[in-house]
Parts: C-alpha cells; sequence; structure tokens
C-alpha cells in the first residue's frame, strides 16, 4: 500500500487533484488484484449504508480498472419465493468468492437487520435470530481463509435530502430513487436505531466495521480505497509480460472491410 499523499491536509482538494489521487489509487487496485489472483486469495468487501449514501460510486471507481472474472460484484434483487423458503444466508453463499477473486457485495446479508427490519419485513424475532447468527457465519468465513472487509457509508439528513431531489430532477439518475427510497425518507430516526444496533452486535474482531464518512463523496470515495488496500497484505509482482513478439506482416487483402454484415451508419 503506498503512503497517503500529504499535500492535502494543508489545502482544498481540486478536481484535478481527485482525477490524480484517483488514477494512483486504481493502479494499486490493479495490483492488488493481480496478487489475490497469483496467491489464490478470497476476499469479501461489504458496503452498507443509507439510501444515496455513494456505495455505488465507490464500488464503480474500485471495478473500473479491474478485471471482472477477478473482482465480482454482488448487487442482489428481491428474494424470490423459493429464496424467502431458504436460511436467511444461503442466496448470499452462492455469491462468495473463490480462491483467486474478490467479491464486492452491493447491499449484503446486512439488508435483513437494516432495511428490512425498519420497514418490518421480518419479525423482530427474526432479526435477533441473525445477530446469534450472524458473527459466527462471519468466523466460517474467516477461519475458511476468506478477508471480510466491512464499510458503512455515514451521510446526514440533509446531504440525503439533497442527493434524493438532484436525483429526481436528473432523467439520467432518476431510476435509482425507488418506491422504497423515498419512503425511508419518514424512517430517518428508525434507520439510525437500527444501524446502532446492528454495528453493535457484528462489530466482531474476525470482520470489524469501518465507517467512511460520505458527505463529500470525492474524498469517501479515495478515503475507502486506500483503507481497503490498507487491509490487504498484498505486494507488486513481477509483470508476466514487457513486450510483444514479432508479428508477421498482415496482406493489404486481409485488411479490408468484412463483405458481410451491415455497417452501423457513421452518424458521427
Amino acid at each position: 500500500m503506498p503512503a497517503p499523499n500529504k499535500k492535502f491536509e494543508s489545502r482544498e482538494m481540486t478536481g484535478s487533484d481527485y482525477r490524480h489521487e484517483l488514477a494512483r489509487l486504481q493502479a494499486e487496485l490493479v495490483k492488488m488484484q493481480e496478487w489475490i489472483r497469483h496467491t489464490r486469495q478470497k476476499v469479501v468487501v461489504i458496503f452498507e449504508g443509507r439510501d444515496a449514501a455513494g456505495k455505488g460510486g465507490v464500488i464503480n471507481r474500485i471495478t473500473h480498472r479491474l478485471n471482472h472474472r477477478v473482482c465480482r460484484v454482488a448487487a442482489l434483487p428481491a428474494p424470490t419465493p423459493a429464496e424467502e423458503s431458504q436460511w436467511y444466508f444461503q442466496r448470499y453463499i452462492h455469491h462468495l468468492p473463490s480462491g483467486g477473486e474478490m467479491v464486492l457485495f452491493d447491499r449484503s446479508w446486512y439488508t435483513l437487520p437494516g432495511v428490512e427490519r425498519v420497514m418490518g419485513f421480518y419479525p423482530e424475532a427474526t432479526v435477533q435470530d441473525f445477530f446469534r447468527t450472524c458473527p459466527e457465519f462471519e468466523r466460517m468465513l474467516v477461519r475458511a481463509g476468506t478477508i471480510i472487509v466491512k464499510y458503512w457509508f455515514r451521510i446526514t439528513s440533509d446531504e440525503q435530502e439533497r442527493r434524493f431531489q438532484a436525483r429526481l430532477e436528473d432523467p439520467a439518475k432518476r431510476w435509482k430513487l425507488s418506491k422504497m427510497d423515498v419512503e425511508s425518507r419518514a424512517h430517518w430516526g428508525d434507520y439510525t436505531r437500527a444501524r446502532d444496533d446492528m454495528l453493535e452486535k457484528t462489530d466482531i474482531p474476525e470482520a470489524p466495521w469501518w465507517i467512511v464518512e460520505a458527505n463529500d463523496k470525492k474524498k469517501a470515495r479515495l478515503n475507502c480505497i486506500a483503507h481497503l488496500l490498507s487491509q490487504i497484505h498484498y505486494h507488486e509482482l513481477p509483470p508476466q509480460l514487457t513486450s510483444l513478439p514479432d508479428r508477421t506482416k498482415t496482406p493489404k487483402k486481409e485488411d479490408r472491410f468484412p463483405p458481410f454484415g451491415t455497417p452501423v451508419p457513421s452518424i458521427y
């Protein structure tokens, strides 16, 4: 993990600073990816937080330069009737990493003590059973050689409202504002109490919770990525390919436009 850039401690970060730091950290993520692949490590990263807290933005920046065969995103939809009859953790197990993989959970099994608890989808007895089961479930994963890193993204109510309004006004972002998001606005206090209860009962030494201050999206992305790199004790591997072999010359006739298929119109 490279040392943090100290120059931003004494001044405001500009857009250029952000892009430069993001590129630097993404280069380190590639090194970490290759180490995970080479050592057959298994890594789970969990992203939780209120609606519009910026989880998706961080996940997008992490995966942007990575090989999706090594780094996968798991964002599960609502459970099917069959899944509702299963052990709660069962449908998540299918998405856990094999050796040489990192899986980013855009929400995870912590949906139950969070939104599903607040909205009354499960009885309180089920929630309490989750609190008894979840720590041991995660300990089992760690004993089996899986690294678990858990993030909670914290934003204020004013910032969430600002982001909701921005989504409503932007046609390209409106799809992000779901009916559940709107309903959650009336349950801010309930979410706070559910969050505190969840963090207290599932913050274990084997898989602790890390809180990301997320009111500033750009700083949250950089801080989270830098911290993730610090949690995986990787080192840079020598490149497998340093030059291209000689290539036979391609005859002009083989460089022609294909005689079959329909060309896409060149409107740009």
